[in-house]
C-alpha cells in the first residue's frame, strides 16, 4: 500500500531467515511507495505519474525467499526520490541549484535520460521538479539513504560470502508491460540481465531461464535491460561474487493502470519461491572463486 509519510521509518529493511540456506541474496531497490509529503510538494507532477517509476509490489512478490532460507533488502523510499541502481553521485547538474561536487559523474548516459541518482524525470521523460532544487538536498537524499542502503546490502552479500564461500545476488525489478509504442511487439515475461555474462557465472542464467521457461514463462536475455549498476558493482564472479538482474514483466501480477494486484499475484510469488531452491541447489564449487585466481 502506498503512504504519505514526513519521515522513513524505517528507510529499508534487510528481512532475515532464522538459519541461511544458500548463498543467495535478493534486493528489491524499486520497490519503495513512501513518499515524502515535502518531496510531493516540490514536484510538478500528481502521485500515480510519480509511482509510474515504481516496481511497484516487487519486494512482496519474492518476499516468500525469506521463509525458505534468503535474506531480501528492500527499500520503502521510492526511487524517484533517490536511486540506489546508480552510481552514488550521478547528478544532472541542470536540475540544481548549486554547484556539484567536482567528484560527480555529470556526463553518464542514465544522466542525460534525466535518470540519474537523484531523477530529473518519470515516465515519458516527464520532468519531477517544477524548479532547481538544491545541492544539499541531493546530498542528503545520498548520504541518509543510498549510503545506508548500499552499506546494508554490501555488509549481507560479503557474509553470505565468507558463511558459503560464495554469494549470489538476484536483483529483482519490473519493467511495464508496453512503452506504447504501436509497432513494439509483446516484451517478454522475464529479462535476465548479466551484463552480457560478465557479472556471474553463466550457471545462474541458465538455471533462472530453465526454471521460469517450465513454468511457461518467455524468458530474454541482455534485451533491453542488461543490468544497472547493481549488477555490475557487486558481481564479480572470479572472486565468487555473482549478481544477475531480473525484470519482471508487470502484467504477470498487477493492473498496471489501478495499481493493484492481479489474480495470478500468489502464483508467481510460489514459482519464485521454487526459483529460489533451485537457485540454493547449485553446487557451491561452481560458484566459488576460481581456482586459476588462487595460484
Amino acid at each position: 500500500m502506498m503512504e504519505i509519510q514526513d519521515e522513513f521509518d524505517p528507510a529499508f529493511e534487510a528481512l532475515e531467515p532464522a538459519e541461511c540456506h544458500g548463498p543467495l541474496l535478493f534486493n528489491s531497490p524499486h520497490s519503495g511507495r513512501v513518499y515524502p509529503r515535502e518531496f510531493l510538494l516540490t514536484s510538478r507532477l500528481d502521485l500515480a505519474t510519480l509511482r509510474r517509476s515504481e516496481d511497484s509490489f516487487v519486494d512482496e512478490l519474492i518476499a516468500g525467499v525469506v521463509k525458505r532460507g534468503h535474506p531480501l533488502v528492500r527499500a520503502h523510499f521510492p526511487r524517484c526520490y533517490v536511486d540506489v541502481n546508480r552510481e552514488p553521485y550521478e547528478l544532472d547538474p541542470r536540475m540544481f541549484d548549486g554547484r556539484l561536487p567536482s567528484f560527480a559523474n555529470t556526463r553518464s548516459m542514465r544522466v542525460a535520460g534525466g535518470l540519474g541518482t537523484v531523477a530529473r524525470v518519470v515516465g515519458d521523460a516527464q520532468e519531477i521538479y517544477d524548479q532547481r532544487i538544491s545541492v544539499a538536498e541531493a546530498l542528503k537524499r545520498i548520504d541518509r539513504l543510498y549510503k545506508p542502503y548500499h552499506r546494508t546490502l554490501q555488509r549481507v552479500f560479503m557474509r553470505l560470502h565468507r558463511q558459503f564461500g560464495a554469494a549470489m545476488l538476484i536483483d529483482c525489478h519490473s519493467m511495464p508491460s508496453s512503452t506504447g509504442a504501436r509497432d513494439e511487439r509483446p516484451r517478454a515475461d522475464l529479462v535476465l540481465g548479466d551484463r552480457y555474462g560478465t557479472s556471474c557465472v553463466p550457471l545462474i542464467a541458465e538455471t533462472i531461464e530453465a526454471t521460469m521457461r517450465d513454468f511457461g514463462y518467455v524468458v530474454s536475455r541482455n534485451k533491453p535491460y542488461a543490468g544497472g549498476f547493481i549488477t555490475e558493482h557487486y558481481g564479480n564472479p572470479i572472486t565468487g561474487l555473482h549478481a544477475i538482474q531480473l525484470e519482471i514483466n508487470r502484467a504477470l501480477y498487477m493492473d498496471e493502470r489501478r495499481y493493484q494486484k492481479s489474480a495470478t499475484f500468489a502464483k508467481l510469488t510460489s514459482e519464485f519461491e521454487i526459483l529460489a531452491e533451485r537457485l540454493a541447489a547449485i553446487p557451491l564449487e561452481e560458484l566459488r572463486p576460481y581456482r586459476a585466481a588462487a595460484e
